[in-house]
């Protein structure tokens, strides 16, 4: 047979074994995602925002706090942001992620190595890769040789799998700010906890100093012989339940300062030097227009969720072109000798020289399932990222308009109960008029004055929980997050 026949012969067999790989290779059929993201435009909130005032001003400013009007909150949300170890450890995890997509980024670029060596070994008399001179006999090898290697990605999978790696790595630096949002939220909350805890003592104390008054007045009442034992009693255990509660108001404020000196990463002694706090001016009843669609970048869960999204997908593209045959380039240069002595200077020399390139095709015939294992886990994992996405949407939604129903009841309340404190103060002080004009005993005025300091601790309690709700609020709206690194589809 002619070189000419034989090398169409190969050609020709070549051609036909491809085909036959072709057909019988690993395929991707009938594997698919599940998972639909929600349009936001389909979450209906009108009915439930009806009486709400909308404003397009009405996000939360990056700097929140500061409207809050109290500079030691300031302070201690500041001091938070520098000196919290969660933040360290959730940008040590965005470093991680970007340091991966650097990783995925490099692998798609050519590679260039170096190597040299020098080996002695005693040779086989029937190894055929080395000249007889040297066979049964001890020798060194010496070799200096570069690689070269490039995968020509001709479907774009390494590229597909580097933007995942990128999405992930941006879902992690959005996770990072959403961090630092979480961490002013939580300061803010117990700030609000220690002013509450402050307003309860005094309560406390007011309430500690009417049963001791009364107390002594019923002992008076009782040795005049115009009272009872069981009058005593009752009046005694009323001062053991005030000092009770003054002890409970005492151990709020330390719980409160000791969380904050934990939020703002100092020991406990920190917490000892914050003051009490001014009630905090919360902020008034609105809601952005158009919140359902512009919330989804508003929000850092929502935008990081929807990079995790993006990222999955990427995924499933990258691991579908390993179906696909793919073609690398590699080259070596170099030089390779062999020889009784380890001296190098024969390595040197236009004979040690050797080269070879090339490229090379790849292509799964059978895998025993692997590559389509990999594409239904990618598929499975993206299906479960659009679902978290889907259901953060629903409850962030969810979230800013009960928030605002509740901030608006809270006010509601607060209204009615200031009244009542205003009822309770009228009553007490139509008390001490009867008693100083001696209509009435000393005991008449004390227990308006109980009714009273009921009120009061009523309504401590309610613009605290204003306080808290607008803080709430807040960071249902985002907390001041306003990114615009929307993926694109």
């Amino acid at each position: 047979m002619s070189s000419g026949c034989a090398m169409r012969f190969v050609v020709h067999t070549t051609a036909l074994a491809l085909c036959f790989a072709l057909i019988g290779c690993v395929s991707s059929r009938g594997l698919h995602t599940t998972g639909t993201l929600t349009d936001p435009r389909s979450l209906k909130a009108e009915q439930s925002l009806a009486d709400v005032p909308l404003s397009p001003t009405a996000w939360p400013a990056e700097d929140w706090w500061i409207g809050f009007g109290d500079p030691q909150l300031t302070a201690l949300i500041n001091e938070a942001l520098r000196n919290n170890p969660s933040l360290d450890e959730v940008q040590a995890r965005a470093r991680q992620a970007q340091a991966v997509a650097d990783g995925a980024d490099a692998n798609r670029r050519p590679r260039v190595d170096l190597n040299s060596e020098i080996a002695g070994a005693e040779l086989s008399k029937k190894d055929p890769l080395y000249p007889e001179y040297v066979l049964g006999q001890f020798g060194w090898l010496k070799s200096a040789t570069m690689n070269f290697s490039w995968d020509l990605d001709l479907w774009g999978g390494k590229r597909q799998a580097w933007e995942a790696a990128l999405g992930r790595s941006r879902a992690a630096q959005i996770d990072a700010y959403g961090t630092r949002i979480q961490l002013s939220v939580n300061v803010a909350r117990a700030y609000v906890r220690l002013g509450y805890a402050f307003a309860q003592q005094d309560v406390a104390e007011a309430e500690l100093e009417r049963a001791g008054k009364t107390l002594a007045l019923v002992r008076r009442t009782v040795a005049g012989g115009l009272g009872t034992r069981q009058q005593e009693s009752l009046a005694d255990s009323q001062v053991a339940s005030a000092e009770q509660q003054k002890s409970q108001a005492d151990r709020a404020i330390d719980a409160a300062r000791s969380s904050l000196s934990v939020l703002v990463g100092q020991g406990p002694d920190r917490g000892l030097a914050i003051t009490r706090p001014h009630l905090l001016d919360p902020v008034g009843i609105a809601l952005p227009d158009n919140l359902s669609v512009d919330l989804i970048g508003r929000r850092a869960d929502l935008v990081a969720a929807r990079w995790q999204v993006e990222a999955a997908s990427r995924n499933i593209k990258a691991t579908k072109t390993e179906f696909l045959p793919n073609v690398s380039l590699g080259a070596m240069g170099g030089l390779i000798a062999l020889g009784k002595t380890v001296s190098v200077g024969n390595l040197f020399q236009t004979a040690a020289g050797t080269y070879s390139a090339g490229p090379a095709l790849t292509l799964p015939i059978f895998d025993g399932g692997r590559l389509r294992a990999k594409l239904g886990s990618d598929d499975a994992a993206y299906d479960q990222m659009v679902a978290r996405y889907n259901g953060l949407l629903i409850a962030a939604l969810n979230d800013a308009s009960d928030t605002l129903s509740a901030l608006a009841s809270v006010r509601k309340q607060i209204a009615l109960e200031k009244r009542a404190q205003q009822d309770a103060l009228k009553s007490w002080e139509d008390a001490m008029s009867e008693y100083k004009g001696g209509v009435s005993g000393p005991l008449t005025p004390l227990i308006a004055r109980q009714q009273l300091l009921v009120a009061d601790q009523r309504t401590a309690l309610l613009e605290s929980e204003e306080a808290d709700i607008s803080v709430r609020l807040i960071e249902a709206l985002g907390g001041g997050f306003g990114a615009s690194c929307e993926p694109e589809d």
